[in-house]
Formats: structure tokens, sequence, C-alpha cells
């Protein structure tokens, strides 16, 4: 059974006071990550900033402290953006809820029956596809808030072909205000890694945004302008059941064992360590449960903030779980300001978060190198999430 068994147990053998405050260092630096990222991921996913935070601070939490990963941090992330809106469009938050109960109920039965390791058989190409799909998705998706669009009342596009379309349709709408805006925080994303090492380009592109809008004549709308912001924490809410939400819980499960495994393997190369996947499986199955319960969307591991984690000493879960805590402190604290944060920023983060998803690439090797089997499964599942969804 030591498969089923967390790995927080075994790092507290031999846990030192030295490794406690490199731990403690990197859940800081790792939260400070979290927080644009996790605002950013909730809104594309059609929900509120909090629910974003919610996420990474509840099942950030519950997956390092159950994990079987000894550096893997969990959150909010791209790859359930587009499921998530979808889900929330057509059947509400509730809808959500339920779909990630079950889900997580689904990945601890995957962990108690040893399916961790069958993961690994599912095919690159059709991981490869539905990710680059995912990313495309992102893209359209965001193209209307970096622009600043005006859409007529009542027109609300939901699959990402009437995306595209509607945007081609308003583009003459287009703020220029918000495309300054978006245009400089892109510029800050890109250069920043390269200037600055130890600061998130996220963060510096969001007080880049901040200032921008409250000191210079530029009518562009923030957060607060479209939501209503709160700093309560999480509180637990059961919602109300039906059939016609279950079907999009078995998506979720799969793309969520599928993305934390994956981060895990990456996380044992970074550390020449070794992961427990039915224990990470079971984890992310009590993660995602307790997230929908309080307020949160899907989660699952994330392979920038594990690899954060890793570089800045963490190496053990309690990193993971000091950057949950840390996230609460900035929730009640520093959460009011987050009204301030200009759309465009948001969608020029998620332009980011997409190009780093998309595997490009790897995605035009597979197309120039692989039998031709294996590129009818890549296009194929690309196409589709694209054109309908990753659920289809």
């Amino acid at each position: 059974m030591s498969s089923l068994k967390p790995m927080l147990l075994t790092c507290m053998k031999t846990y030192s006071r030295e490794q406690f405050v490199k731990d403690v260092t990197a859940g800081i630096i790792v939260a400070i990550i979290a927080l644009p990222l996790s605002i950013a991921l909730a809104l594309a996913s059609g929900v509120g900033p909090e629910a974003g935070i919610f996420t990474a601070i509840v099942a950030g939490f519950v997956i390092s402290a159950l994990g079987g990963s000894s550096v893997q941090i969990a959150g909010p992330t791209a790859a359930f953006a587009t499921i998530v809106a979808g889900i929330v469009a057509h059947d509400g938050m509730d809808g959500l809820v339920v779909a990630t109960i079950l889900a997580g109920v689904f990945l601890i039965l995957m962990g108690l029956c040893h399916f961790g390791s069958l993961i690994k058989f599912i095919p690159f190409t059709i991981t490869t596809g539905f990710t680059s799909g995912i990313a495309v998705t992102i893209v359209i998706g965001q193209l209307k808030d970096f622009f600043g669009l005006t859409y007529p009342t009542g027109v609300k596009p939901i699959e990402t072909v009437e995306k595209f379309e509607t945007v081609i349709h308003n583009f003459s709408t287009m703020n220029m205000d918000a495309v300054i805006v978006g245009v400089v925080s892109l510029v800050i994303l890109i250069i920043a890694p390269y200037i600055f090492k130890r600061i998130p380009g996220s963060l510096l592109a969001v007080i880049a945004g901040i200032l921008m809008v409250q000191f210079l004549p530029l009518k562009v709308n923030t957060i607060g302008n479209l939501y209503t912001i709160s700093n309560a924490l999480p509180s637990l809410h059961f919602p109300s059941l039906s059939l016609n939400m279950i079907q999009n819980a078995l998506p979720i499960a799969v793309l969520a064992a599928i993305e934390s495994l994956l981060s895990c393997v990456v996380a044992d190369g970074m550390i020449n360590g070794k992961h427990r996947s039915d224990m990470e499986l079971v984890a992310q199955g009590a993660g995602n449960i307790a997230s929908a319960l309080f307020g949160g969307i899907p989660a699952t591991g994330a392979i920038a903030r594990t690899a954060a984690n890793i570089k800045n000493g963490g190496k053990t879960p309690i990193a993971g779980m000091v950057h949950s805590i840390t996230l609460v402190i900035v929730l009640v604290v520093l959460m009011p300001y987050a009204g301030m944060i200009p759309i465009p920023t948001i969608a020029a983060i998620l332009f980011i978060v997409a190009y780093n998803m998309c595997q490009w690439r790897t995605f035009v090797n597979l197309a120039k190198t692989a039998p031709k089997s294996d590129i009818i499964v890549l296009v194929t599942s690309f196409v589709l999430t694209v054109i309908f969804d990753l659920v289809v």
C-alpha cells in the first residue's frame, strides 16, 4: 500500500529547519506567481476572480497535503478554461460544482484501482492535439477583451467558432485605449523573464496595467467594472442536482489525471525523484471535491508553478501548503484592489499562458515525422477541440 501513502508523511521523517525555511520561501514566491494567473484563469473560465483564488487555496492545500509528489503545486490551469466556461454557460455554477465533485470521485476511484500507471498509455498525439486546441480556444476567447470590442446587447457567444465569428463582425468597435494597455502588458510579459529572474512577469504586467489606467487618460474596462470583488473567505456550498450535469465529469477527471501526472513526471526529472501516481490521483480527487464545495473550479497540478517551486528551493509538500496559506492572506488583504486590474492585461496574461501550453514546435515536428495514422489522430483531436470542445 506504499503507492497510496501521501508523500508528506515520508518527507516528515527527515525534515529539517533549514528545509522549512526553503519551503516557506518557495511557497511565498509561488503564491505571488499564482495570484494573477488564478484570477486570469477564473475569468477565462467564465466565473468570478475569487473562484480562481479559492481553487488555488483549497485544492492547492489538499493536494499538497495528500499528494503523491513532494513538489507538486496545484491550482486552476488553462487546460480547464474552455470546459469550465462551457459548463457554466449551459448549467450555471451548480452544474460546474456537480461535475467537479463527480470528477473528484472518479479520480479517487482511479487512484484506488491503481490506474495511475495506465495514464501513460494515452497516445501522445491525442494529448498534444487537444492541448494545442485548448491554446487556440483560449486565444480566440480573449480577443474581445484584448481589443476592447463591444458586442450588441444580448450577444454572448459560447462556442469557439461563434466567438471568432463575433470578433470578426464587431472588430470595427475596437477600443484603442484597450489595445495600448494590452500591447504594453504583452511586451512586459515577453521581456520580463529576460530581465527579472525572481519577479514574475504577470505581476509586473498587472502593476503596469493598473498604473496606466489609474494615471493616464485611458478608458479601459477593469475587473471591478465587470465583477463584484469580495475578500470574504470561501464558504461551504452544496449544489442542487440534475442528471444533465453529470456528463461533464468524466472529461474533467481524465484531463486532471493526465495533466497532474504529466506535471509529476516533469517534476521527477527536475529533482531526480519518483512520485506515487495512485496517491496523486486520490489527492487530485479530494482536492477537486474540496475546491467545488468551497466555490472553486477544477484544479490539477500546474507544471509552471511546480517548476517555480523547485527552482526556488521547495522540496516537500510544505511549500505547496505555504503557497495556499499565503494566498489566504493575500485574499483577505489585497483582493479588493484586484478590481483595478485592466481586462486587456488579463487577456495578455492568457495569451502567454496559451503560447506556453500550445506546444507548436512539438505539433509541427509530429506533423512532419509521425506516421500518417498518428498525424490523423493529432489533427482530428486538434480540430475537434477547436471546432466543438474537449468534451467531444
